[in-house]
């Protein structure tokens, strides 16, 4: 087969890596136009195009797809050179940029993507980190075919897969795009062979995964102490849960929710409990937030203990 891949981040590369041990065809990678990055803002391929170039394989950065948008000159250009190829499919995997219906009606078989969640829950931009957020249990990759709405289309394929008590953004991101590669394959095959089965999303269980905003990072303390701890890991590793203490910031990155504490009685929200080798005790809206890496403005993450020799919080600080 002769496959167009759009991707652009880490997620999309672990399914482009797999796509292409598999032995199938990627006439063209495309993906994000470089990005300033890093504290010099030095122009960055994205993780797509990093193993394009690496193995050979052609690349498009597009700035736009609309051929009556801002960059259509791009997406003329674009759609000359994929209407050239005469690809059998295109696979997308958080590629960020919305496929007008001429993209979706060029590949023979049509545009396969590849999305982390049990679609129809956490449609949108962030489903990873919106599902530990909420206190998902389960995730998943579904692969997709994809129409013109966001993230409507028919299922193909599901995997579901566990949320642990403690996964991140960062771990569970990992085990699903080390996923999506080979459930993808197959969709692919069996498409080729005309085996697909295509099944309507459920009108209900619709939710939305918005794209996370940074002012999301800042912990509000009156909030019980289990939406926090999901918020911390949602956040990590972007954009980092965080606090202050006298105008200083400070990004607690590991945490678990407790029920209390002997010296929670009274206490405002956000007020240091304890703080000690085991963790930094904060008391919340309810229950206690046992804080147990964090990491100082310009500093690194560290284990409490070493956070509190150089930074240290007395029982009574306020953080807000």
């Amino acid at each position: 087969m002769k496959i167009v891949f759009a991707g652009t981040p880490a997620f999309a590369a672990s399914a482009l890596e797999h796509l292409h041990g598999a032995g199938f065809e990627i006439a063209l990678v495309m993906t994000q136009p470089d990005r300033p990055a890093g504290r010099g803002m030095q122009l960055q391929a994205s993780a797509v195009k990093q193993f394009a170039q690496a193995h050979g394989l052609p690349v498009a950065q597009p700035r736009g797809l609309r051929l009556d948008g801002r960059y259509a000159e791009d997406a003329a250009a674009a759609q000359a050179r994929l209407a050239a190829l005469r690809a059998d499919a295109m696979v997308v995997a958080a590629y960020g940029l919305i496929l007008p219906q001429w993209v979706l009606d060029l590949p023979r078989l049509g545009c396969f993507n590849i999305h982390a969640s049990l679609l129809p829950r956490w449609r949108g931009a962030a489903p990873i980190h919106r599902a530990i957020e909420a206190g998902d249990a389960l995730t998943g990759n579904t692969i997709m075919q994809m129409d013109a709405g966001l993230d409507t289309g028919d299922m193909l394929l599901t995997e579901p897969v566990p949320i642990a008590p403690d996964d991140s953004t960062g771990s569970l991101h990992d085990k699903l795009a080390a996923r999506g590669g080979p459930l993808v394959c197959e969709v692919l095959r069996q498409a080729e062979r005309g085996a697909l089965q295509p099944q309507r999303q459920p009108a209900e269980g619709v939710t939305y995964a918005a794209k996370i905003d940074k002012a999301e990072a800042a912990i509000d303390w009156s909030q019980d102490a289990v939406q926090i701890a999901r918020r911390v890991r949602a956040f990590d590793p972007f954009p980092g849960a965080s606090t202050a203490l006298d105008g200083t910031a400070i990004k607690i990155w590991s945490a678990e929710a407790l029920e209390g504490h002997a010296a929670d009685a009274g206490a405002a929200p956000g007020t240091v409990l304890a703080a000690g080798a085991d963790g930094v005790f904060v008391r919340c809206g309810q229950g206690v937030l046992r804080a147990s890496v964090l990491q100082r403005a310009g500093g690194k993450r560290l284990p409490a203990d070493g956070f509190l020799r150089g930074h240290p919080l007395p029982a009574g600080s306020l953080l807000a």
